[in-house]
């Protein structure tokens, strides 16, 4: 393990732009294995849907295509390198976390041609692999910005999702931004069709391409999972079916919520506890209910997707649309360990911390809430 922060600081593939350069040669695979040194051999709790050894299979992807802002794509590497791995180990798992490559010979390059890094003739070498890698125009459809590279990362992000799962192992998805819960939900749901899906944000990201203003497709996953008017749309529906019934999910920490979204929740009937909620009930009934409502005996297989901005900005200050009035650190963080303490969580996201935003220290303190996040849904106490 030695070697990690060498590994990182050397590879920093990002959908943002094309690779280039000596560096992007290296490829890796990272493996650690708990032990009593490091510290538990085994985790707090039992995660009783996974199979064999507790491991954890880390996808990272370096995207920022589901909206407007660069810099979300440089949080995986930033999460790894801030020791993420050894973290998980020490907590009794064995861990895996392999080089992105299959994120990055995507057919679609959302620099414009307009831009100097921008391929001359439409085709370039990706460096890592050797291949070629023909860059084609990704023009809107409607009002959806980059929906072929949005489509075709998640296509990708789906299967390594459902590869990890059906090895018995846990997913744990580092974003890039939350259109790629398209990808880690549907990935999700082909091994554990009965999967709730608790959703920790600041918004519902429940638009659909009909009712979003701005076109970012980081605001409309939720519907394309459950199938809602207007997403049956190329190049999705060539491979995203709907998977996801409205009991099915719960949303947590809500407080910046579009009008039509709103609607979309009422009229589906969609269980939602905004920040009001939270100040009402406190988080601990909070969770309660929500985990009452989803999955009423703990018998069911819980998909975690959590939206670093669900954060008060005071939290987690580096992250692409903060919202004032937010979970604080200890909200955020007992969301994690009760549904940790479950047994039923199977797969879980952390999304959207962008360490291009702000100051070193803002950024400091967003990766670390990203990286305690990560380690308090997999069993990490106070005690």
């Amino acid at each position: 393990m030695s070697i990690l922060p060498r590994l990182i600081s050397s590879v920093r593939p990002s959908l943002s732009g094309p690779i280039r350069g000596t560096a992007a040669l290296r490829s890796y695979h990272i493996q650690s294995k708990p032990s009593a040194e490091k510290g538990r051999t085994e985790p707090q709790y039992k995660y009783k849907f996974l199979e064999g050894n507790p491991t954890v299979g880390i996808v990272g992807c370096p995207f920022s295509g589901g909206q407007g802002r660069t810099g979300v794509d440089l949080a995986p590497n930033k999460l790894i390198s801030a020791g993420l791995v050894d973290q998980l180990s020490s907590l009794g798992w064995e861990v895996h976390y392999n080089s992105q490559e299959k994120f990055i010979d995507i057919p679609y390059n959302p620099i414009p041609a307009s831009s100097p890094s921008a391929p001359e003739n439409g085709t370039e070498i990706n460096e890592r692999s050797g291949k070629k890698v023909q860059r084609l125009p990704d023009e809107d459809i409607g009002k959806m910005k980059k929906p072929r590279l949005v489509s075709a990362v998640n296509r990708e992000v789906s299967k390594e999702v459902e590869e990890i799962a059906k090895k018995g192992w846990l997913p744990l998805t580092l974003g890039g931004d939350h259109s790629l819960a398209m990808g880690t939900v549907s990935g999700t749901k082909a091994k554990y069709p009965d999967a709730c899906l608790i959703w920790v944000d600041a918004h519902a990201d429940i638009n659909t391409p009909d009712t979003t203003d701005s076109g970012n497709l980081h605001g409309c996953p939720v519907s394309f999972l459950l199938g809602l008017e207007g997403t049956d749309v190329a190049p999705f529906n060539e491979w995203l079916k709907p998977c996801l019934e409205p009991e099915e999910i719960v949303y947590i920490g809500l407080r910046d919520v579009d009008g039509p979204e709103k609607e979309i929740l009422k009229k589906h009937g969609i269980k939602a506890f905004s920040m009001h909620h939270v100040d009402k009930y406190g988080i601990g009934k909070v969770v309660e209910m929500a985990l009452d409502h989803v999955n009423p005996d703990r018998s069911k297989p819980i998909h975690l997707s959590y939206d670093v901005d669900a954060l008060d900005p005071m939290v987690a200050p580096s992250t692409g649309t903060p919202v004032r009035g937010g979970l604080t650190f200890r909200e955020g963080h007992y969301i994690t360990e009760a549904l940790a303490e479950t047994g039923c969580l199977v797969s879980v996201d952390i999304m959207e911390v962008n360490p291009s935003l702000l100051d070193p220290s803002s950024v400091e303190k967003t990766v670390a809430a990203g990286c305690s996040l990560a380690r308090a849904s997999l069993g990490e106490t106070l005690l």
